[in-house]
């Protein structure tokens, strides 16, 4: 996978990412109220790393979002679920209780409030894990073979030779 040669893609994709990012954002806080949430926030935010490996090549596109990042960011996002969870079955609520947060004779706001705050919480760490999952799904799935870059490397060279002789 290589870099597009088109000026004009390249200029738009790079200045489109922040944008797609921040939309990725507004799904994940609008969840709870509309369409969206977790899930549907981190594949379009994956969408903006896998937008950069398709226009500027799967090297590039690697650097953005390098394999450790999305090995640490995956886990990170199931723990903030499980602990938000395990939070509140600690303070002796049921898991993902988030009434749990602000105790049983809190008032009607506080109890929204919390619940409010939680669901943000466990919709974050399905978007830090989604993210993470489909960004290397993609990149895992196209990853040049190392025949393929040797071939790559043996044509380059065969060109340059043909051009010398010339």
């Amino acid at each position: 996978m290589t870099e597009t040669p088109s000026l004009i893609v390249r200029y738009v994709a790079r200045r489109a990412v922040p944008f797609i990012q921040l939309y990725a954002l507004y799904v994940l806080g609008h969840g709870e109220d509309g369409p969206g949430g977790g899930f549907q926030g981190g594949v379009i935010f994956a969408s903006s790393f896998v937008l950069m490996g398709l226009v500027y090549g799967w090297g590039r596109g690697r650097e953005d979002c390098p394999e450790r990042v999305a090995d640490v960011i995956a886990p990170a996002g199931c723990l903030l679920y499980a602990g938000i969870g395990a939070v509140c079955l600690l303070l002796g609520g049921a898991f993902l209780q988030y009434e749990a947060f602000v105790g049983v004779d809190a008032d009607h706001h506080a109890k929204h409030h919390a619940h409010h705050f939680g669901l943000i919480g466990i919709e974050l760490g399905v978007m830090l894990t989604v993210t993470a999952s489909m960004v290397t799904l993609f990149f895992e799935m196209a990853r040049p073979d190392d025949e393929e870059v040797a071939d790559g490397v043996a044509e380059e060279v065969d060109a340059e030779g043909e051009d010398a002789d010339a």
